[in-house]
């Protein structure tokens, strides 16, 4: 400190005299030695003028004498050094002193002409020249300047004395005074004070010196007094604290955190922690340094901890943000928290195998075999195997559920799960999907071929009965099948490339397998197209109802008409209603679609009433089974009221398919429908189970024979020809018998009318008759022609 402080308080000092002193100075000798050297050659000069004139008749005369005289004359001048004095013609020549003795390098000269004045005018005699020493620097000073820079140099060295002693009493001596208080406080550890007092600046840094060593005295104090608590609370604290360093070294653990693990202090400080990792747990341990490196402040991460005993132990660690103090010497560590989580982990454990397990059957819920899938999904990868999924679908089980009950549903899925799972090897897979729907994934190498057994193996467990609370009672079963990666890239995929092959096989007849195949991803995106169009289609009204006419065989007149629905596409014209049908009924927009076309249809009828011979026309219109709703009556009571018609001239007509339901809530609904004036028509009589029974068991007014039957009778088969005769008459005649109306349908040919006639056949309808139209071309048609019946549209 005092070599520093001092040796660059000189040098600036010194500094400071080259750079402003010693240049004054040098320019004051400088000016003073121009100024004497002028004033030399000046008086030199002046004395050579006044001489000049006197040498000029002597050395025309050539007078030694005289010109000697006027030489010493000259010489007498202090500054004169010599003279030399020559006559133009050299025959005088005269120098004193002789050249050596006042020859110098510093001499200097000045010569001057020497003329006289002769008779014959001015002539040029000769030459004087003064030689004299020219002054130096310090030569040419003068007695007073002397003193003066003599005073000026005392002055210096009396102001550099002084800042030297000012400096080593006012700066020096507290700046040391500071250094040993530090020094004293670095090596003692002690905080040392500094022993100076004044008003000054070093005073004022003396005493914010003090003053900061008294608070960080009592800052060390409280900091001291801070960690005792701190360490007290990290040890007492009822969790397992520990603490790791960037290495991931264990710095320090609280006795709880020994407790509960069994560890000596001594014997894991400084050890790694991922080493009391369970191996099958570093991999997860390790990843939480990779996410720690965004903004996360927190870390956890649950892992398997050994114990000292050995035993393993389900911890949850949360680990602060690490962090670091400034400087070279920098300490990086974290403070955790492992919590024993065992038991959460095992309750966890349980709730998992609850949400991806059936309740009912034990089986895989939907939830689990998406996982199960992704992770066969990935083994096939690994493996270069295929993977088999079967969609499996029960048939006819909403049947038991509504006639048997729920319970008996619940125990025919489990005696189906009993039975599949015989048939699985150890690395498949089984789930429950929901509702009547289970699945099974099949790896294999050849997982085609595995698949189709247990298809096969499958079906043949539904060939014998169920047996559910004594009461025998049939299923079958539709399964599609999709192959990954054959059919599929994806487990979504694969799970819907195999339920659209078994949507296929429940529309090809149900009871069996089928494979999937690209051409069902046609029939999808057809079915999706159309579900498209039906739902635009009803937002920009391109349904409309086209009416048929139906005939009275015996009167030869139009006696009612049917509505059927048709899709008016505005690019690609008339849709086939049949597809339309299905699509709506899958999707549950059949009730809206419904809705539209009676609207629609009681509308047109309205229209034709006003057409002579036509007021008492009645109009049929089909009703799916899911339209059969609560508000069904009201409405149709609202409709008929709006377009005032008669309840009598509106049919119902619905299928065995509604019936066979046995659903008291439709046969609620139909008997307030025939309670109200409407007449209810049986559609496609002759097709189904047991359709005698519903001409006892339900109001039906009319029954509509199937057009198979009616195609028959006039089959080129004999055989086949008088059969179906005999089950028309037979249908014609018991359906008289409960009051009935009979029509006939698909009447196509001449023959067909006439044989229908003769066996008392009351109405028909088909397209020898008419085709169905939209209605106001039906109204022009009708214009043309008259009322009775003259082959309608047979042309």
């Amino acid at each position: 400190m005092r070599h520093s402080v001092e040796s660059r308080f000189l040098a600036i000092v010194c500094a400071a005299l080259l750079l402003f002193v010693a240049p004054l100075f040098v320019l004051f000798l400088v000016l003073s030695s121009e100024r004497a050297v002028k004033d030399q050659r000046d008086h030199v000069s002046i004395l050579l003028t006044v001489n000049q004139q006197a040498l000029g008749k002597p050395l025309w005369e050539l007078d030694q004498e005289s010109v000697s005289q006027i030489i010493a004359t000259i010489l007498a001048d202090p500054t004169v050094m010599a003279v030399s004095v020559r006559d133009i013609s050299g025959s005088l020549n005269i120098t004193r002193p002789t050249f050596s003795t006042f020859a110098s390098p510093h001499t200097e000269s000045i010569s001057r002409e020497i003329t006289y004045e002769t008779p014959t005018g001015r002539k040029n005699v000769g030459i004087v020249t003064v030689y004299f020493e020219e002054f130096g620097v310090f030569s040419s000073l003068k007695q007073i300047e002397v003193g003066f820079i003599s005073i000026f140099i005392f002055a210096v060295i009396a102001v550099f004395g002084a800042a030297i002693i000012g400096n080593r009493l006012i700066v020096i001596t507290p700046l040391l005074r500071l250094s040993d208080a530090i020094q004293a406080t670095r090596r003692l550890g002690s905080r040392h004070h500094v022993d100076w007092q004044s008003n000054d600046e070093m005073g004022m840094l003396a005493a914010s010196f003090n003053e900061m060593q008294s608070t960080l005295e009592r800052e060390e104090r409280e900091l001291k007094l801070a960690h005792k608590r701190a360490t007290d609370i990290y040890n007492l604290t009822p969790a397992m604290l520990f603490s790791l360093d960037p290495e991931d070294r264990i710095t320090a653990v609280s006795n709880y955190w020994l407790v509960a693990t069994g560890y000596e202090r001594h014997d894991i400080i400084g050890q790694r922690f991922e080493d009391k990792v369970h191996p099958g747990s570093r991999g997860k341990y390790r990843a939480r340094k990779q996410e720690g490196k965004g903004e996360k402040r927190t870390l956890d991460v649950t892992v398997k901890f050994i114990c000292a005993d050995g035993h393993l132990m389900d911890v949850l660690i949360v680990e602060s943000e690490r962090a670091a103090t400034d400087g070279e010497n920098s300490e990086h560590l974290s403070l955790s928290v492992m919590t024993d989580v065992t038991e959460l982990k095992n309750a966890e454990d349980r709730n998992h195998r609850q949400a991806i397990t059936d309740h009912l059957t034990g089986l895989m819920n939907r939830q689990g075999l998406e996982a199960a899938l992704a992770e066969k999904i990935r083994e096939a990868d690994a493996s270069q195997q295929q993977l088999a999924f079967l969609f499996i679908d029960l048939d006819r089980f909403k049947w038991i559920n509504d006639h048997l009950g729920h319970a008996a549903g619940d125990a025919v899925l489990c005696q189906v799960a009993d039975k599949i799972a015989p048939l699985l090897q150890h690395n498949d897979s089984a789930a429950r999907l929901g509702g009547d729907e289970f699945a099974i994934v099949l790896l294999s190498d050849r997982a085609e071929d595995v698949a189709l057994d247990v298809a096969a193996n499958l079906c043949a467990i539904f060939e014998a009965p169920f047996t559910v609370e004594g009461t025998e009672t049939r299923l079958s079963a539709s399964i599609g099948i999709a192959l990954y990666p054959e059919h599929a890239t994806s487990a979504a995929n694969l799970l819907q490339k195999s339920d659209m092959a078994m949507y296929a096989k429940k529309h090809d007849g149900k009871n069996g397998a089928l494979m999937f195949d690209n051409s069902m991803m046609d029939k999808a995106r057809i079915r999706a197209e159309i579900e498209a169009y039906i739902e635009e289609g009803l937002a920009q009204n391109w349904f409309d109802a086209y009416f048929q006419p139906i005939i009275d065989l015996n009167r030869q007149r139009i006696t009612g008409f049917e509505a059927l629905m048709r899709m008016v596409h505005p690019q690609k014209g008339i849709l086939p209603p049949g597809e339309i049908i299905n699509v709506a009924e899958e999707t549950g927009s059949i009730s809206r679609l419904g809705n539209v076309i009676l609207e629609r249809a009681i509308s047109h009828l309205a229209m034709v009433s006003r057409t002579a011979g036509l007021e008492d026309c009645y109009l049929a219109v089909n009703f799916s089974p899911l339209q059969f709703e609560p508000a069904l009556p009201a409405r149709i009571t609202a409709l008929l009221a709006r377009h005032d018609i008669k309840p009598s001239r509106i049919v119902i007509e619905i299928t065995e398919a509604v019936l066979m339901h046995d659903n008291p809530e439709i046969r609620r609904i139909l008997d307030e429908i025939s309670q109200f004036g409407c007449r209810i028509a049986l559609d496609d009589f002759g097709t189904g189970y047991s359709s005698l029974s519903y001409l006892n068991r339900f109001p039906v007014d009319l029954v509509k024979i199937d057009q198979s039957f009616v195609r028959s009778v006039t089959d080129p088969d004999p055989d086949v020809r008088q059969k179906s005769r005999m089950l028309v008459e037979g249908i014609t005649t018991i359906s008289h018998k409960m009051g009935c109306t009979v029509i006939a349908e698909g009447v196509e040919t001449h023959d067909q009318w006439m044989l229908l006639k003769q066996m008392g056949v009351d109405c028909g309808q088909g397209y020898f008759f008419a085709r169905p139209q939209a209605v106001h071309r039906l109204l022009e048609t009708i214009a043309e022609e008259p009322l009775q019946y003259v082959a309608m549209g047979a042309a």
